[in-house]
């Protein structure tokens, strides 16, 4: 494609060194330059997308408008960039697998052997395709895992021929790990320098060293990596730990990243960035709070060995600092494993200023989250609920307000005589076949949001995502199992609410408690923590940390 410019971020020496905010950061300082930038982001893994895939092993899947399970990177894409993103910015190698088999057996290779080069084809016309729907000027590959490794070895491929096809329109920039090991009290460059040479193995010279570690990276360190690694010692960018993830592109773009590969791609220099929102929102970050809240946060996706997992609800963590930051306080979160919850009773959890019960799945620590669900009403403690958690939170109140005691979700019982959370009945015969993947109601989903509720004075108040004229607003879904409207009228009878509905199904979307039962008790059948910004946090997570202060 003419004028199109690519730039391939690779990682180096252990996963999860910052690829993705790295490439949403170098997206964010391009597109504040007046370039039309696209990013996207190719997955080793056989997976067709990462629905299936459980959270402790890969972090909390994101969840896109259109209804793509994707990685969280593409959360990071969506929050810097501020632009929805969806399954042309996401790639496994399942699907690629997938499709190359498919047009072999539509005969569409017209009886050549499929061999390797197909694959690469399909990775370049994937890039393509993302460019030309988007229109960009510049496309921002990001691989994922880090060099070396045998599943991704294709990616690199097709970096490679693509870079050899179009001299001068193709980048790589390689965020790599400099470890500082406190017995030696310097920080070490061979690790990387290993990495750069499986780079070049496969026939890639990275134009730029992103250099992630504790500290920011000293003259001498820069100086040996351009030695041993064949660079400019400007072309080797320190990347250190920092407060907050939103301070990086300013980081960068202070030692001139964003110029130097407009440079080296060709292209005019910025005009003015304009990053003065940015810098805003890292001074508020940075800003003295006012007061701290507790959150307690009763979930079953934290535990991994004998280590704790934030990634498992990465999406809430930010929803919740965006919150946090538009008020002006700082939030302590303390984990909870619901299966503790159900051992040991709810008084574990103590007084926290606000509860949470987040996204999940089955039987294992559900009736924890029950429990936690119940004690959060009864104590009048802030309560949000977020699809599983508001499903929970209805099971809940009809065995302790309306006296059910077998009530439950069908998931968990499917003989209760009292199944207030059901299975949505198109979806039955699907799950009988064992079809899991891609078969729940995913992606955005308009609701019509009842005026005078706590749902709707929130839309009100935190206005941008309610629209004043139709009242509708959309979230979205990732789930088979409903609130059984056979029962609405019990529940209703006795104080709880159904705030919102969809807008052409009629589904209960938002559940809440009067205000005359409790201050703040509120659960989601959507996912309003995929859909909160740093410069727009969602209204929901507002509402629920004002009651919590």
């Amino acid at each position: 494609m003419a004028n199109l410019k690519y730039i391939f971020i690779s990682g180096g020496v252990i996963s999860g060194i910052g690829k993705g905010i790295t490439s949403a950061s170098i997206s964010l300082l391009l597109k504040s330059g007046g370039y039309t930038v696209a990013p996207i982001k190719f997955e080793g893994y056989l997976n067709i997308d990462a629905g299936t895939i459980n959270p402790i092993e890969h972090g909390d899947p994101f969840l896109c408008e259109d209804g793509t399970e994707a990685d969280m990177d593409i959360g990071s894409y969506e929050k810097f960039l501020n632009e929805d993103m969806g399954r042309d910015n996401f790639v496994t190698m399942g699907q690629i697998y997938q499709r190359i088999i498919e047009r072999e057996r539509r005969f569409e290779y017209n009886g050549e052997d499929v061999e390797a080069i197909h694959i690469t084809d399909e990775i370049i016309d994937r890039i393509n395709k993302l460019a030309r729907k988007s229109q960009a000027n510049i496309v921002v590959v990001e691989l994922g895992g880090t060099a070396g490794e045998y599943w991704n070895v294709f990616y690199y491929e097709a970096a490679r021929m693509l870079a050899l096809k179009n001299p001068g329109d193709v980048i790589h920039v390689h965020v790599s790990y400099v470890p500082n090991p406190p017995h030696l009290g310097e920080p070490k460059t061979k690790p990387t320098q290993l990495s750069v040479r499986t780079l070049n193995s496969m026939g890639i010279q990275p134009d730029f060293i992103v250099a992630r570690s504790e500290l920011v990276l000293d003259q001498r360190r820069k100086d040996r990596f351009a030695l041993f690694c064949n660079m400019h010692p400007e072309d080797i960018i320190s990347n250190p730990d920092l407060p907050s993830i939103y301070e990086i592109p300013l980081v960068l773009h202070k030692q001139g990243l964003d110029g130097r590969i407009l440079k080296k791609l060709r292209l005019p220099p910025s005009k003015k960035i304009d990053l003065t929102g940015w810098e805003k929102l890292v001074a508020k970050i940075k800003a003295k709070k006012s007061r701290t809240v507790e959150i307690a946060i009763v979930g079953k996706y934290f535990g991994t060995g004998e280590y704790q997992l934030r990634d498992s609800y990465a999406a809430l963590f930010d929803a919740i600092d965006h919150a946090a930051t538009y008020h002006n306080i700082a939030v302590k979160t303390r984990w909870i494993d619901a299966e503790k919850v159900e051992r040991y009773g709810p008084n574990i959890i103590a007084k926290p200023d606000g509860i949470i019960v987040p996204i999940g799945w089955g039987e294992r620590g559900a009736e924890g989250m029950i429990n936690t669900a119940n004690y959060a009403r009864i104590a009048k403690i802030p309560y949000l609920g977020l699809c599983y958690g508001m499903q929970l939170a209805v099971v809940a109140f009809a065995r302790n307000a309306l006296g059910w005691p077998d009530a439950n979700t069908e998931e968990n019982d499917k003989k209760t005589k009292h199944n207030v959370i059901h299975l949505m009945p198109a979806q039955s015969a699907i799950m009988k076949r064992r079809a899991y993947g891609g078969t729940m109601r995913l992606g955005h989903w308009d609701a019509i949001v009842k005026k005078g509720t706590l749902a709707g004075s929130l839309y009100d108040t935190y206005n941008g995502y309610l629209n004043k004229k139709s009242g509708l607003t959309s979230e979205r879904h990732r789930h088979r199992y409903e609130f059984n409207d056979e029962f609405v009228r019990e529940f209703e009878k006795n104080g709880l609410i159904i705030s919102a509905r969809s807008s052409i199904e009629r589904l209960a979307e938002i559940i809440e408690l009067s205000p005359s039962l409790h201050p703040f008790y509120l659960g989601t059948q959507g996912h309003p923590e995929y859909k909160s910004r740093p410069l727009r946090p969602h209204p929901i997570f507002l509402g629920f940390l004002k009651a919590c202060t």
